[in-house]
């Protein structure tokens, strides 16, 4: 755009010599007396690091910023088996369809990509989930989930990277009883190794904040469901399960709760913590839905979104788990301008509809 040909027959389009431009930028004088075209800009591709892109939130990120925005995607994921590495293989392949991104098998703990690459923004969504398997297996949520976090921060350092947005989860309000749940309430009461690994990560990117200068944002996802879904999440199990007439668990009297957020509104959420456009430096928020649905009534909605009745044997709440979820937006809203707009009915729609079109072919 700042070529400005001398010769008068270069014919760059993006020359105001050749081409003069209506409401020049750069004040050519030849412009102002001949300009009839449009400028051109050049817009810069954003080289964005997602870890993680082949899982649920991982994958809807990629697709959603691949479709809008000018980007480079490099994605990496382990392709564990936590859940079938099918359904991540899946999610990789609708990715493959875009120019713009590329993928590598890939470990967290040890990956050298940032500095093979040297990403602008990093996207971590990558990490070990599940409050019932942390308890089983500990060491290795400290392992993945902190250990994984820590190498990424010292990658970003050493290659400037000074924007980094990472998953965090609403379980680390753990037994907190005071509703709904805001991101200035004592968090005291983590109640499974995930948690606690999650809550380490806030910490840990304060400390790194204050010592490096690197903004963070990290994001307090509350029970994230819709198409292509984790199967081992309530959504999933009991649609599917329902629908196929199979007997599934339900835990507890049904009494606890959870603020089901449909994956759309939380991808308007990361996006806008990527684009940071208030320049938080160290944050978390809250991305949830503010409308806590009890397990009694999820399992009704459930079966009219099915149009069959479920068939579950009720059995007593596992360690780990917690009473009820409900997030305070407020702040997000404030800041990333996050406002939710699907129901849990027309969500739960939208999660069948993709179960019945992928799982039944």
């Amino acid at each position: 755009m700042n070529n400005f040909c001398s010769l008068g027959d270069c014919n760059f389009s993006q020359c105001h010599h050749c081409f003069p431009v209506i409401n020049c930028s750069l004040n050519h004088q030849w412009c102002d007396k001949f300009g009839t075209l449009s400028q051109i800009i050049e817009i810069k591709t954003q080289k964005i690091l997602v870890t993680g892109c082949c899982g649920f939130i991982g994958s809807h990120l990629c697709e959603y910023l691949l479709k809008n925005r000018n980007v480079s995607i490099f994605g990496i994921d382990n392709m564990n088996d936590y859940y079938s590495p099918q359904v991540k293989e899946k999610n990789l392949n609708i990715l493959k369809n875009y120019p713009n991104f590329k993928f590598k098998k890939d470990d967290i703990t040890t990956t050298n990509l940032i500095s093979d690459w040297k990403p602008e923004i990093i996207c971590h969504l990558a990490g070990m989930a599940g409050v019932r398997y942390s308890i089983q297996n500990p060491k290795l949520y400290i392992k993945v989930n902190i250990e994984g976090f820590v190498h990424i921060i010292e990658e970003a350092i050493k290659n400037n990277v000074k924007h980094i947005t990472y998953a965090s989860s609403s379980s680390v309000y753990g037994l907190n009883q005071k509703l709904p749940f805001s991101e200035n309430d004592p968090i005291e009461t983590c109640n499974s190794p995930y948690a606690c690994s999650k809550r380490s990560m806030e910490i840990l990117a304060k400390m790194y904040s204050q010592l490096y200068k690197i903004n963070f944002i990290g994001l307090r996802f509350f029970t994230v469901y819709g198409p292509r879904g984790r199967p081992d999440m309530a959504p999933y199990k009991f649609l599917k399960a329902i629908n196929d007439g199979n007997k599934f668990y339900k835990y507890g009297d049904g009494t606890s709760s959870r603020d089901y957020t449909y994956i759309d509104d939380i991808i308007r959420g990361v996006v806008a913590a990527i684009d940071n456009k208030k320049n938080v430096k160290c944050e978390v928020y809250n991305l949830g839905n503010s409308n806590p649905i009890s397990l009694n009534t999820f399992i009704e909605l459930c079966e009219k979104v099915t149009g069959k009745k479920a068939n579950y044997e009720q059995i007593e709440n596992q360690m780990g788990d917690v009473p009820y979820t409900c997030a305070d937006i407020s702040k997000a809203k404030n800041d990333l301008d996050y406002k939710p707009k699907v129901s849990l009915r027309e969500g739960l729609k939208f999660a069948f509809n993709d179960i019945l079109k992928n799982d039944y072919k």
